[in-house]
């Protein structure tokens, strides 16, 4: 009986590990929000982990347009998650963002070497968003009927991360940093995918009434 439970226990493990949930908060995040008018949102870095036989029909460029692709389906999804929210503060159109970024010589999707600040200044807000987004198999509409057709597979998916984090432009501190892990399906669209990544965090970021 103790070894049957103990193998239930494995068994279980990264079930319980994809489900996982953690936020933290700065002590003083009421006094960032406070101090903040406006919120952008950068597009997020994607990693798409396929399987061997997956990757065999794509080339090293296509797969980085689809994850380029897949941050801007990310990061409109975020934005109008956040639109349907009652909030403290406005968010900045993702489109301008965009624009901003660009016309200041920035690539949307490498802006690392920049600081929080730096790109405020840019983009005129005093909070960003950044952060991660990995996937096994769920990508965004159009790419999920090509992919689903060239493998022959419409199966579930394994897991999706997503890592978001919402640093001052003041000072370039962390006030929010939200992890959380899901199971999808290769039927979900983004927007769905962004909901339900979100959907227990609404009432606990700051920024949202």
């Amino acid at each position: 009986m103790k070894r049957l439970l103990v193998f239930f226990a494995v068994c279980l493990m990264p079930f319980f590990m994809l489900s996982q949930t953690d936020l933290y908060v700065h002590p003083n995040a009421d006094t960032y929000v406070a101090n903040t008018k406006t919120i952008a949102i950068l597009p997020l870095k994607v990693q798409v982990n396929l399987s061997l036989k997956e990757l065999k029909d794509f080339t090293q460029e296509q797969m980085i347009a689809m994850s380029k692709n897949e941050a801007l389906e990310i990061q409109k999804a975020t934005y109008f998650w956040f639109l349907k929210r009652e909030l403290k503060v406005q968010i900045q159109d993702p489109q301008k963002t965009n624009e901003l970024l660009k016309n200041n010589g920035i690539d949307i999707h490498d802006y690392d070497t920049y600081t929080s600040s730096e790109l405020g200044a840019i983009l005129g807000v005093e909070t960003i968003v950044t952060g991660t987004f990995e996937t096994s198999k769920l990508l965004s509409n159009g790419v999920v009927v090509g992919l689903a057709v060239l493998t022959g597979y419409f199966g579930p998916t394994n897991s999706t991360t997503l890592n978001m984090e919402f640093k001052s432009t003041t000072d370039n501190v962390m006030v929010v940093k939200y992890l959380k892990n899901v199971r999808g399906t290769v039927g979900s669209n983004m927007q769905d995918q962004i909901n339900k990544l979100m959907r227990k965090v609404s009432r606990r970021i700051p920024y949202t009434k």
